[in-house]
């Protein structure tokens, strides 16, 4: 059920105009697909990585209208959990050290939990109604 809601929430991401773009294993858009389906052929994850479109603002501002998704540093847990790097994990670091290291401002992690992917969806869905683009 993680495996294919990570996918789910993957493919859902992709299509949105607010998202700049979408890394996740799972879907064949991504570099590493090939490398995912041979390693990991059981589902890659519902760890997934996104960049809103507006920013370091846009990307604090979609997080902070999620109702169902915890901010938290930790990933892989039952519950949904999200996290902004470049303002927590990588907060020391300047904008020129954070793009070197491959963590751009709007960079969004997203850890997908067992909660109904429907559920998920729609959380996402009016949160990134908020994002102006």
């Amino acid at each position: 059920q993680y495996c294919d809601q990570g996918l789910t929430v993957s493919k859902y991401l992709e299509t949105k105009p607010q998202v700049a773009s979408v890394n996740y294993p799972g879907l064949k858009s991504n570099k590493h697909y090939e490398l995912g389906k041979k390693y990991l052929p059981m589902g890659t994850s519902g760890v997934i990585s996104f960049g809103v479109k507006g920013g370091r603002e846009a990307a604090m501002k979609f997080m902070d209208s999620l109702k169902l998704a915890a901010i938290v540093v930790h990933v892989a847990d039952a519950r949904t959990s999200v996290l902004h790097p470049a303002s927590t994990t990588h907060r020391q670091l300047t904008d020129e050290q954070l793009i070197e290291a491959g963590v751009a401002p709007d960079l969004i992690r997203l850890s997908v939990g067992i909660e109904n992917v429907n559920d998920l969806l729609d959380d996402i869905k009016q949160a990134l109604e908020t994002v102006e683009i």
